[in-house]
């Protein structure tokens, strides 16, 4: 799969992993779309990229949409579909209070992560499957959704998160078989512990990554957005990948806490 003279759609593309991905993509000369809610950022993006910039909150069904239509309207065929927009959340299933997880943010946590993934995936899917096959294997486009290592190792806390994450993990191979019918790839990446503007750049925020990287087994560091989006565009060129959890951390594995 060859992303060049085509579009690509990412979700969450004004910041971190998909800001990454964005620049990846264009670079091989894909036009992007940038489906986020951040408008300053996002335009800034898509202008200095030379693409589009859609206002979405992933978890409306109608934004979705209206951010595709938005890729098609570009007139280049809609290839490539990367589901990067989420939010993170710490709260335990009972605190030390005794009182219960809260059901809204548990519910919060999983519509834009878990159900925003589902929204841009299947919307997606149904415009790339209006285009023509872009090779001999009938082959229309690939679908990269981003999980987490804390959908298979959920630490103390991420109850919600490490819920919304597994959906995900769990709708990889379903997915991928659904929508072989229309020459459509699905593979999953788990990123670990990632150096993202998210953890800020004051001297106790050094302090705080060094702890992170701790369990990382090599090479011994956070691991870089730009590395993340290098995997997404290996995925969508090796057109063997289907289907598949890839789990992107340095051979980490999460301890409880």
């Amino acid at each position: 799969m060859d992303v060049n003279g085509s579009a690509a759609i990412i979700s969450g593309g004004a910041s971190g992993l998909g800001a990454a991905t964005a620049r990846e993509l264009a670079r091989l000369g894909a036009t992007v779309v940038i489906a986020d809610l951040n408008e300053e950022r996002g335009k800034a993006l898509a202008d200095e990229l030379g693409g589009v910039f859609a206002k979405t909150d992933v978890s409306d069904d109608e934004q979705v949409q209206a951010a595709v239509d938005a890729a098609v309207a570009t007139g280049k065929p809609l290839r490539v579909v990367v589901n990067s927009a989420g939010i993170g959340w710490a709260e335990r299933t009972v605190n030390r209070d005794g009182a219960p997880h809260n059901p809204a943010s548990y519910r919060k946590v999983i519509e834009v992560n878990l159900i925003g993934t589902f929204n841009l995936m299947r919307i997606g899917a149904a415009a790339i499957a209006k285009t023509e096959p872009a090779d001999a294997d009938g082959q229309r486009g690939v679908v990269i959704n981003t999980a987490s290592v804390a959908a298979l190792e959920g630490q103390t806390g991420q109850l919600a998160y490490s819920a919304s994450k597994g959906g995900i993990v769990g709708m990889t191979v379903p997915a991928a078989r659904d929508l072989a019918a229309i020459g459509v790839r699905v593979n999953t990446i788990c990123p670990g512990i990632i150096d993202t503007p998210i953890y800020g750049f004051s001297p106790n925020s050094e302090e705080f990554k060094a702890k992170l990287v701790a369990p990382v087994v090599f090479p011994k560091r956070m691991g870089r957005a730009d590395e993340f989006a290098h995997l997404v565009s290996s995925l969508i060129a090796n057109d063997y990948m289907n289907a598949e959890v890839v789990r992107f951390d340095g051979g980490i594995r999460f301890q409880p806490k």
